[in-house]
Order: structure tokens, then C-alpha cells, then sequence
């Protein structure tokens, strides 16, 4: 499984542990990713996504899952989310 994230894109760095004696040592920094689901209020129902920390933060602070999703053009999501997206249009529509 990549360690990526469905929304922010954010995957995992490389950089150099420096020692006190300044010898570097190639690392990873991998991001804070969490399996976790986001309640769709349009849909009613629950999608599982691995999202980093920021991502959970960044959509709450949007005003929910279905707010971050219409609210962001869809060039900017990932193919996942611009499937839901379509979803959550259309049932507008239809209501």
C-alpha cells in the first residue's frame, strides 16, 4: 500500500539523518497518514479514505465531507473524489 494521501497528495520525503560529527545517513520522512471515514450528510452514507492529518483538518475546517468536495474544483481532486463528486451533483440535482 503507498503511503500517500487521497487528498493532499502528500507521500513520502527523503532527506539526510546528521549526526553530531555532521555524517549523513539518507532517511524518510513519511506523512502522518490515518484510515478514517467521512460521513457524506447528501449521500448518507460513510467513505473510508487514507488521509493525512492536515487533510482530516483541512476538510473539517471546510464544513464537512460534501462542503470540501463541491467546494473545490474538481482539476484539483483526485479521480476517487471527482467521482463522488459527480455523485453528490447529482443527487442535488434530483432533490
Amino acid at each position: 500500500m503507498t503511503r500517500l494521501c487521497k487528498v493532499t497528495g502528500k507521500g513520502v520525503q527523503t532527506g539526510n539523518n546528521v549526526s553530531h560529527a555532521h555524517n549523513k545517513t539518507r532517511r524518510r520522512f513519511l506523512p502522518n497518514l490515518q484510515e478514517t471515514s467521512f460521513y457524506s450528510e447528501t449521500l448518507k452514507r460513510k467513505i473510508r479514505m487514507r488521509v493525512s492529518t492536515s487533510a482530516i483538518r483541512t476538510i473539517e475546517h471546510k464544513g464537512g465531507f460534501d462542503a470540501y468536495v463541491l467546494g473545490t474544483a474538481a482539476s484539483k481532486l483526485p479521480a476517487e473524489l471527482r467521482k463522488i463528486r459527480r455523485e453528490l451533483q447529482a443527487k442535488r440535482l434530483a432533490a
